[in-house]
C-alpha cells in the first residue's frame, strides 16, 4: 500500500485503500460505540509513524463522531416510581476541597486528562474512564466529585443506592443497568457513592446469590464504560469490596483523614470573615487532626450558633469546643500537644493549661526538659 509520503513498511500489506479504511473506521465508530472507537484508536496509533496523514484522519473521526447515544429519560424504579438517579446540572461547592499533596496531584491529573482529551487522542491514548475514591466518611470524596464536574463543565449524576436496592431483589440488577445506561447516554459524570453496598466480596458467606450476581453486573458495566466518559465510585469501606472490583478501575485515589495542615485550612475556610481567631485555630487544628472535614464543619457551625445565641465571643465558644476535643485525647497525646502549643504560639502557660487540661506544673516541667535537651520549648 502506498501512503501519502511514499510506500509504507507495514509487513501486513493491507489490500484496502486509505479511503476505504477510513470509511470502514467511520462505520465502526458510529455503529458499534466503544468497540468502534477502540478499533479506530488502534489504527491511529499504528499509522502514526507509517502514515501521519491517515493517522490524523482517524484522530479526526474520534473527535467528531458521536460517543453517546440519544439522550433518554431519567430512569425510575418500576414499583415505587421514584427516581433512580439525581442529577446536578451545575454542581455547586459550598467550600473548595482540601487535599494532601498526593490526592491533589491525582485529582488535578484526572481533570487535566479530560480537558486535554484531544492531545491524548492524537497520541493514541484516552482519558481515564473509571476512578475509585477510597477513604473514611467525611473526608471530601463527594465534594471532590462535584469539583471534577465543575472543572469540566459537566453535569454530575449521583446514584441513589437506597432506591436502586429494590425491595424486590430481582429488580436491583435491572435498576442498576438502567442507571448506568442512562449515564452512558449523556455527556455527564456518574458518581456511585457507597460502592461497597453493592460491590461486596463474592466470597462473603453472608450474602445471598442475588447480591453476588449484582457484583457481576457491575463489573460488566464498568468494563464497558465508554471512552470519553467518566465513572467515579466511592467507598468508606474498601476492605469490603470484591477483589475483582479493584482491577476494573483505572485510577484509585486515596482520601486520608486531615492532618494539622489540612485541618487548619478547613477551619480557616469554615470561619472565613471572623477576626482575631489565630491562636484558637492553632489549638483546634491540633485537636481535629485525624478526624474528618465534616466533623470540623459541624463543630464550627455549632460554635457559631452558640456564640450568637449566648451573645459570647466566638473565640470563647471555639475554646469550649477545643477543651472537649482535648478531653477525648489520651494523656500522653494531650501533654505532647500542649507542650507544642506553648512553644509555637504566644499563649501563656495559663491559657494553654486551660484549653488542653494539662496542668501548669506539667507544662513547666516538660518545657524545662525540652530546653535541657536543646529542643525548642
Amino acid at each position: 500500500m502506498t501512503g501519502a509520503h511514499g510506500p509504507t513498511d507495514d509487513p501486513a500489506q493491507l489490500s484496502l485503500s486509505q479511503h476505504e479504511i477510513v470509511q470502514l473506521a467511520s462505520v465502526a465508530v458510529s455503529g458499534d460505540g466503544d468497540r468502534g472507537t477502540g478499533i479506530v484508536r488502534r489504527l491511529a496509533r499504528k499509522y502514526r509513524t507509517l502514515d501521519p496523514l491517515i493517522a490524523e484522519q482517524f484522530i479526526a473521526l474520534l473527535r467528531t463522531s458521536p460517543m453517546r447515544k440519544a439522550e433518554t429519560a431519567a430512569p425510575v424504579d418500576v414499583e415505587s416510581r421514584l427516581p433512580l438517579v439525581r442529577e446536578e446540572s451545575t454542581p455547586a461547592l459550598d467550600n473548595e476541597p482540601i487535599w494532601d499533596d498526593l490526592t491533589s496531584e491525582a485529582m488535578r491529573q484526572l481533570a487535566n486528562e479530560h480537558r486535554r482529551a484531544d492531545e491524548l487522542l492524537a497520541a493514541g491514548l484516552t482519558a481515564t474512564r473509571t476512578a475509585l475514591f477510597i477513604g473514611p466518611p467525611g473526608v471530601g470524596k463527594t465534594l471532590s466529585a462535584r469539583w471534577i464536574a465543575r472543572e469540566l463543565g459537566k453535569p454530575l449524576a449521583l446514584l441513589d443506592l437506597s432506591s436502586v436496592m429494590s425491595s424486590y431483589l430481582g429488580k436491583t440488577g435491572t435498576n442498576l443497568r438502567h442507571v448506568l445506561d442512562y449515564a452512558k447516554s449523556r455527556d455527564c459524570i456518574l458518581f456511585l457513592d457507597e460502592l461497597d453496598a453493592i460491590a461486596k466480596r463474592r466470597d462473603d458467606v453472608g450474602e445471598i446469590g442475588e447480591l453476588k450476581r449484582l457484583v457481576t453486573v457491575l463489573l460488566q458495566e464498568i468494563d464497558a464504560w465508554p471512552s470519553g466518559g467518566l465513572l467515579i465510585a466511592a467507598t468508606n469501606h474498601s476492605n469490603l469490596l470484591d477483589p475483582a472490583v479493584w482491577r476494573r478501575f483505572e485510577m484509585v485515589v486515596d482520601f486520608p483523614r486531615p492532618q494539622e495542615r489540612q485541618a487548619r485550612a478547613a477551619l480557616v475556610g469554615f470561619l472565613s470573615g471572623e477576626e482575631g481567631l489565630g491562636p484558637v485555630i492553632d489549638v483546634l487544628a491540633m485537636a481535629y487532626a485525624g478526624t474528618s472535614y465534616s466533623d470540623i464543619e459541624r463543630s464550627t457551625a455549632r460554635a457559631r450558633r452558640a456564640s450568637t445565641l449566648q451573645r459570647t465571643p466566638l473565640e470563647e465558644t471555639l475554646a469550649s469546643d477545643a477543651r472537649m476535643r482535648f478531653a477525648e485525647l489520651s494523656p500522653q497525646t494531650r501533654r505532647d500537644l500542649a507542650v507544642r502549643l506553648l512553644a509555637s504560639t504566644p499563649m501563656s502557660q495559663r491559657r494553654v493549661a486551660d484549653l488542653t487540661g494539662v496542668s501548669r506544673d506539667t507544662l513547666r516541667k516538660h518545657a524545662t526538659v525540652s530546653r535541657k535537651d536543646g529542643t525548642p520549648s
